[in-house]
């Protein structure tokens, strides 16, 4: 059985409704088959290891209010993350904007976050491969502890904010700052008196960028403002 690791949008899913990455599955051609083509590099695509290797956050671009969500997530017989996207299931029109957003993505249980990771991403008009560096220490057996967590991306400056809590509010990204050399700092806005929320408790994951930090390891993440106070957590991996 997959990880409970988590599959969903940004914010677009309560707990209850999550669901679990699909279990590591093989493929194999027969003769008669045509040979699969190999999926170029895409410069658009990231990906950041987060939840302390159980979830990847794949960053696309397109449309904020438009999130795909992972419709699958399985493992090839070469060791190669297979993701698949979906539109989110919304009436509403899309934006015609074009930003970095960021698809939660359930890691199967035999991929090895401490090991270099290539992703293959269709559907949802996206095809293309991705490669996740490895990073020393990240243990993801059991459960998550919905806390927050972050991971760098692969563009330079770029990271991953995993955060829990109401998916009708996700906490909307005020400042981010280099505040040593190797801290950096996000502000979130404070939200208004009569916000109403509901009391669900998912996985919101936000794309920001920092580039003047002076060290590209162990760098040291807070997050303040909103619902956060000082809240201090590593961001996994090297800002390459």
């Amino acid at each position: 059985m997959a990880r409970s690791a988590l599959l969903a949008g940004l914010g677009a899913l309560a707990l209850a409704s999550i669901a679990l990455a699909g279990c590591a599955s093989s493929t194999s051609g027969s003769p008669s088959e045509e040979p699969t083509q190999p999926v170029a590099a895409d410069p658009d695509l990231g990906a950041a290891w987060l939840d302390n290797g159980r979830v990847i956050g794949l960053v696309t671009v397109g449309s904020s209010t438009c999130v795909p969500q992972a419709e699958s997530a399985d493992v090839s017989e070469d060791g190669v993350l297979q993701v698949t996207l979906a539109a989110p299931e919304e009436d509403e029109a899309c934006t015609a904007d074009l930003v970095p957003r960021v698809t939660l993505v359930g890691v199967p249980e035999d991929v090895d976050p401490e090991e270099d990771l290539s992703i293959e991403v269709t559907g949802d008009n996206q095809q293309g491969q991705v490669d996740l560096a490895a990073v020393a220490g990240l243990a993801p057996g059991g459960e998550t502890d919905f806390q927050p967590s972050a991971g760098w991306a692969t563009a330079a400056g770029q990271f991953v904010i995993l955060t829990w809590g109401s998916s009708t509010c996700v906490p909307v990204i005020e400042d981010v700052a280099a505040t040593a050399p190797a801290e950096v700092t996000v502000t979130f806005q404070t939200p208004p008196d009569d916000q109403a929320c509901t009391m669900d408790m998912a996985p919101r994951g936000q794309v920001a960028a920092v580039n003047d930090l002076e060290e590209d390891s162990d760098v040291e993440l807070i997050l303040t403002g909103g619902e956060f106070d000082d809240v201090k957590v590593p961001i996994y991996g090297t800002n390459s």
